[in-house]
C-alpha cells in the first residue's frame, strides 16, 4: 500500500482518550471526582493554591509604593546640544530634535535648557523654554515660539508638516 495523505494515522498508542471524571459512579470516577472530601480544594475555581505555603517567599518580594504619573514629561535640551547639532538658520522642533538623536521616540514635548553657549541664528519651535535660554536665542539672533502642549495622549505629539528647514 502506498503512502498518501489519506492513509496516514498516528503511531499506535500516540492517541489517548482523555479521561472522563464525574460521569456518574459507574466511571469510577464520580461522586468527588478524585477531588477529596469537602474543603478549598475540593471547589471549582479554586485560586490562589499556588501560594499556599509560600509565605516566606512572599514576604521577600518588595511592597509597592506611590503611584506612576501619566502626566506627559517633557524632554530636556540644553543650547550646547543645538549648538554641536545643528547649523545656523535651522529650525528646531520635535522631529528635527528626534532625527538628530536628542530626544526619544516617546518623549512628548522638548523643553530647552540654557546652559551652554549659542553663537548660531536659530529658529525654536518648542513647548518650554527657560528665561536664559531664551535671552540666549534672542541675543544670537534666533526666534522663539512656543507651542502649546496637549493633554491628551492621541494629539499631544506635533504633527509632522511643521519640520524641516526655512523655505
Amino acid at each position: 500500500m502506498a503512502l498518501s495523505l489519506n492513509n496516514l494515522k498516528p503511531a499506535r498508542g500516540a492517541k489517548k482518550a482523555r479521561i472522563r471524571i464525574g460521569r456518574g459512579n459507574s466511571s469510577g470516577r464520580g461522586t468527588y471526582s478524585g477531588r477529596g472530601l469537602k474543603g478549598q480544594r475540593s471547589r471549582t475555581g479554586a485560586s490562589g493554591l499556588k501560594y499556599i505555603g509560600m509565605k516566606a517567599q512572599i514576604m521577600k518580594l518588595p511592597k509597592f509604593h506611590g503611584f506612576t504619573s501619566l502626566k506627559p514629561r517633557l524632554a530636556t535640551v540644553n543650547l550646547a546640544d543645538l549648538e554641536k547639532n545643528f547649523s545656523d538658520g535651522d529650525i528646531i522642533n520635535f522631529y528635527s530634535l528626534r532625527q538628530k538623536g536628542l530626544i526619544k521616540k516617546s518623549d512628548f514635548g522638548v523643553k530647552i535648557l540654557g546652559d551652554g553657549q549659542l553663537m548660531k541664528k536659530l529658529i525654536i519651535k518648542a513647548n518650554q523654554i527657560s528665561q536664559s535660554a531664551k535671552a540666549a536665542v534672542e541675543k544670537a539672533g534666533g526666534t522663539v515660539s512656543l507651542q502649546k502642549l496637549s493633554t491628551d495622549r492621541k494629539k499631544t505629539k506635533p504633527q509632522k508638516a511643521d519640520s524641516g528647514k526655512n523655505k
